[in-house]
């Protein structure tokens, strides 16, 4: 790796101020970062992955990323899309909760509170409001059997409206309404909108009646709601009133989400409720789990080593003592409480991909064709073809070469008849793995089926392809019309995505999950493709193509814990060592602008920045600020952009589309994303679009460019792990250049901090129902 500066400069950048907050990091402090076990302090929240600007939303519905949106006043647009999507899942949800006529899977006797907060999950599920005497001891029971597969039936998205227009929001007079009761209160006005929108047209009557409602509101904390409601109930106001321990247990529970869990142990959210002033926290968790907020979860631990023992609730004498005759221990549990909306789609999503792993795929081809195709693709990839040819779900693993593995997958599949089709989770994979489809074959001697194929049309987004506005659309029994799927980039998927996927796959259909284990997580809570790896449920294929050359030669080190020195005799790696963040801005400006044209050919317009995260005095905003000055000047007359601007529009939460500002006009602001113009309306600008020469790792997962500078000030410390060094170096095509102002804090971070772990159910769920495989 070349450690030789840079040449210095004459031109100079102005100084920017630094904004007021600190990068965001992989454990992104929110304001109760103290929190002793890190609950509410999410992950790394980029731009583009929250409504919000700088605030993390709490909702993670995988919204649409179709490029498309926008063009027509036919076709739907992001609002409109991401509106279906969540129309769909309420109605799955319901479905789901109509359906069960029993309470959760137990896994051993509880006790306690424990018992308690299970006796208030089987009063919600009887759709009863329990009293006082129904936290009681309950009875041993388990869930029923596993319903039988059942044809997914989700709704096409319709159009409502023009092109680029959001959904409908509240009436007026409700905002209105809102407004007066907020000012009432103290809090901000602003926050009306947002407020009517979740709360609806009651939602004057709903802040009287619990002030606390407030904190539904996502960039609302727990003492500014606080304030709000001293302001509107006086001495009623206490910190043991019983709708503050809910609000803020939910609270708790959306930040827990923001970071990936799809639930909280119950000691570790009593813990943290105790260190937000609740009381008595036991009884705020019983309050949310009977007033139907949250729902509680026991699952069973296999402890490394222990005799399997028989269920706690088995029939009485049966496996009861040991061969020394003295009683069996009982398995250990951990009682879990978790949102409705992430535990439900954590289940359907185990029993979608149970259905995969326990049925036959469907045959398409004799074995003769499957294996001819699979003789003729090369080295591993001819894995993956045997592999799928027999098993519904497939787990494809492997760096950025490894990717011309699912397109061999795919021209096979092609060439044997079956409508295989390949999504990414954003529009960045896909455009990457469209422009390897729509190419040649990767080895110039093969031959057969394998050397043709579908093209580059082939690739969709996934919310594109679930909302039908990309992709093969849906069958008579509305499951999508297709025989393979193959998902790139599969670690960002997260479980409600995942789940929507699972379900509207076909009886007989084939799932590949592809994806670098190696890179950050996804967005939204949960961790699928690491869960699915570690729960050993179907096969999986390792790629044995490395990435080439001494990039791939430095990523591959860094996925394994170390960074070593690489030769990098044509100026593949240049680190450019830093003092302090106002070099670090000045030296990047000087990289993009000048050094990396002049040095390595490669223009300003195909080098991406890459920086922890949006504040402090080298984050996104005050990189961004500085390349526009310099790349693109203008005094910024629409909300801070002139057209010409890098951008980045964030349609929804977690979704991210680049692209160029075209013009603004009394509609809006135009933008060319891939695929076509967005129309952004005025009031939306200032919360969904940022100037996009610098992104975060988040923001940039999925995407390749020829060259990159990942920025490293001293302040980006408590930002760096090994999975966003790997993912923040992996953008790079050509040259990677690292403006390095962390000392030993990168090779440290590389070493010794892994991914922070996540909380989820999904192993636990399919393990009763999948065997696991070798």
């Amino acid at each position: 790796m070349s450690t030789e500066p840079e040449p210095a400069s004459k031109d100079t950048t102005d100084a920017v101020d630094p904004g007021p907050e600190t990068p965001g990091t992989a454990q992104a402090p929110a304001p109760d970062a103290g929190d002793a076990d890190g609950t509410a302090a999410p992950d790394t929240r980029d731009a583009g992955e929250t409504a919000a600007p700088d605030s993390a939303s709490a909702d993670g519905t995988a919204a649409p990323d179709s490029a498309g949106a926008g063009e027509t006043a036919a076709q739907v647009s992001e609002g409109e899309a991401e509106l279906a999507a969540q129309r769909v899942e309420r109605e799955r949800i319901e479905r789901r909760k109509a359906e069960k006529q029993g309470p959760i899977d137990a896994g051993g006797k509880l006790s306690g509170t424990a018992a308690d907060l299970l006796a208030a999950v089987r009063a919600v599920e009887s759709g009863e409001k329990p009293a006082a005497a129904v936290f009681g001891t309950p009875e041993p029971a388990r869930r029923p059997a596993p319903e039988p597969v059942r044809r997914p039936r989700p709704e096409a998205a319709e159009p409502t409206g023009a092109a680029g227009a959001g959904p409908a929001g509240p009436a007026p007079r409700t905002v209105e309404s809102v407004r007066r009761v907020l000012a009432e209160g103290g809090a901000p006005e602003a926050l009306a909108p947002r407020t009517a929108a979740l709360l609806g047209e009651g939602a004057e009557d709903a802040l009287r009646a619990d002030p606390w409602q407030l904190l539904r509101v996502a960039t609302v904390r727990p003492e500014q709601a606080d304030g709000f409601a001293r302001a509107l109930l006086g001495a009623e106001c206490g910190p043991d009133d019983e709708r503050r321990g809910r609000a803020v247990t939910v609270w708790l529970l959306e930040q827990a989400a923001l970071a990936g869990h799809t639930a909280l142990e119950l000691p570790r959210l009593t813990a943290t409720l105790a260190q937000r002033g609740v009381p008595d926290p036991d009884a705020a968790v019983q309050s949310t789990l009977a007033e139907g907020e949250a729902l509680a979860f026991q699952d069973a631990l296999d402890e490394p080593g222990a005799r399997p023992g028989p269920p706690a609730d088995g029939p009485e004498g049966t496996g009861g003592e040991d061969a020394g005759g003295e009683e069996g221990e009982e398995r250990p549990v951990r009682v879990l409480i978790g949102l409705e909306r992430y535990a439900l789609a954590e289940e359907s999503l185990a029993d979608g991909l149970a259905r995969l792993v326990n049925s036959a795929p469907k045959q398409d081809g004799s074995a003769a064709d499957w294996e001819q195709a699979a003789a003729s693709a090369p080295g591993s990839a001819a894995d993956l073809i045997r592999a799928v040819a027999g098993h519904g779900l497939v787990l494809h693993t492997g760096g950025e070469a490894s990717l011309a593995e699912p397109v061999a997958l795919l021209r096979a599949a092609h060439a044997l008849g079956l409508r295989a089709w390949a999504a990414a989770p954003g529009p960045l994979g896909r455009d990457r793995f469209a422009a390897l489809l729509g190419g040649p074959p990767s080895d110039p001697d093969a031959t057969g089926p394998a050397a043709s194929g579908p093209d580059a049309s082939a690739a969709v987004t996934v919310t594109g392809l679930l909302t039908g506005t990309e992709g093969p659309g849906r069958d008579a029994d509305g499951a999508l019309d297709l025989d393979l799927l193959v998902v790139v980039d599969a670690p960002q998927l997260d479980v409600e995505a995942g789940a929507l996927l699972a379900e509207s796959l076909p009886d007989g259909a084939r799932l590949v999950l592809a994806g670098d284990p190696a890179v950050l997580w996804s967005v939204g809570p949960g961790r699928v493709f690491a869960d699915l790896l570690a729960a050993r449920v179907c096969p999986q294929i390792a790629s044995r193509r490395p990435d080439p050359g001494p990039l791939g030669e430095l990523v591959s080190g860094i996925g394994i814990g170390e960074l070593g020195q690489v030769e990098a005799p044509g100026k593949e790696i240049v680190i450019v060592p830093v003092r302090d963040a106002g070099e670090a801005v000045h030296r990047t400006v000087q990289l993009v602008a000048d050094s990396v044209p002049r040095a390595i050919g490669v223009p300003a317009e195909e080098t991406q920045v890459i920086t922890p995260g949006h504040g402090g005095a080298a984050g996104t905003r005050v990189l961004n600020a500085a390349l526009k000055e310099r790349l693109n000047p203008g005094p910024g007359r629409f909300g801070g952009f002139d057209p010409g601007d890098r951008v980045v529009h964030t349609p929804a939460p977690g979704r991210v589309l680049p692209g160029r500002v075209v013009k603004a006009d009394a509609e809006g602001l135009h933008l060319s994303c891939t695929g076509g113009t967005v129309i952004v309306p005025r009031d939306r600008v200032d919360g969904s679009v940022r100037h996009g020469w610098a992104l975060t790792a988040h923001q940039a997962l999925g995407g390749r460019w020829p060259a990159v500078v990942v920025v490293l000030p001293g302040d980006a410390v408590q930002a760096l792990s090994r999975p966003w060094i790997y993912t923040a170096f992996g953008r790079a095509a050509r040259h990677l250049s690292v403006v390095h102002g962390v000392d030993q804090a990168l090779p440290r971070a590389v070493a010794e901090i892994p991914a922070k772990p996540r909380t989820t159910r999904l192993p636990v769920l399919l393990a009763p129902q999948v065997p696991v495989t070798g």
